[in-house]
């Protein structure tokens, strides 16, 4: 195809990389070939000019109508972003990522540190290690954290490390993570590096970053799914349901919000596929 600039939600022109979309795809669980169709048929409606925001929406309706269960995985970030507005259903989310790792967590509680107590959004631990967790959830897709978070949250993990560290073995690790759904500026990630500080994102590190870890768990949210409606996707995360898994185990809340057997049926078949896919 000839070459079309495209606009980026930040309002850069670039280039359209039809590569770009298409290994978009196949992360999202499309097959090679099922990528490769859905590209080419983007690729014959593109203008110039067009907004990427409008491209990946096309491709997801294609996807939509070829394969339910990958299209659910392929807004997957879009779906994060719709847990909000408040970031608590987020660190509902880490915890159960962490949790999967074999940690015993808890949310959203306050713990005392050597000098002052610290309200910590994930507390880990298991026999070996303690993890203190921050989770920074935001609105806005161009929002990223910055190396002041970092500094911050280092200072914070110190205190809690030090007063941690007097009931427990020399052998037991200490650890400070920060987790967020959109991305870390390059201090912060540099700063994070050279401290020991963990740092995830969507896409950051290149291994275990936020996206990975969902996938690879399966545990994807409710807001990934077509079959609920928004309202209804903000009444299950009211009620603490914020994963497709628990919509399988907890059935009687659909039955609760007045869906019908018909739609609960569908509901649940859906949050099978996206879970299996």
């Amino acid at each position: 195809m000839e070459r079309i600039s495209v606009t980026k939600n930040t309002g850069e022109k670039v280039l359209f990389d039809p590569k770009k979309l298409e290994g978009s795809l196949i992360r999202s669980g499309a097959s090679e070939s099922d990528a490769h169709n859905v590209t080419a048929i983007v690729c014959g409606n593109i203008v110039e000019g067009m907004s990427t925001h409008k491209i990946y929406r096309m491709a997801y309706d294609i996807l939509k109508k070829r394969s339910g269960k990958v299209a659910g995985r392929y807004k997957l970030k879009k779906a994060i972003f719709e847990m909000g507005p408040t970031g608590y259903p987020f660190e509902r989310l880490v915890s159960e990522l962490i949790k999967l790792q074999g940690y015993e967590t808890k949310s959203g509680i306050v713990i005392n540190g050597s000098c002052i107590p610290h309200e910590v959004d994930v507390y880990a631990r298991n026999e070996n290690k303690s993890i203190f967790v921050e989770c920074k959830f935001h609105n806005d897709g161009h929002k990223k954290s910055d190396v002041k978070v970092s500094l911050y949250v280092k200072s914070r993990f110190e205190d809690l490390r030090s007063k941690f560290a007097l009931d427990e073995s020399d052998n037991h690790v200490f650890e400070g993570w920060v987790v967020t759904n959109t991305r870390f500026t390059s201090d912060a990630t540099q700063y994070g590096k050279c401290s020991g500080l963990k740092l995830i994102s969507w896409d950051y590190p290149q291994t275990g970053n936020l996206r990975q870890l969902i996938d690879e768990s399966g545990f994807h949210p409710i807001t990934t799914m077509r079959t609920i409606t928004k309202k209804e996707k903000e009444a299950l995360l009211e009620k603490e349901i914020i994963l497709c898994r628990q919509v399988v185990i907890k059935t009687e809340i659909l039955r609760d919000f007045g869906i019908s057997e018909r739609r609960i049926k569908k509901i649940i078949q859906e949050a099978k596929d996206i879970i299996e896919s």
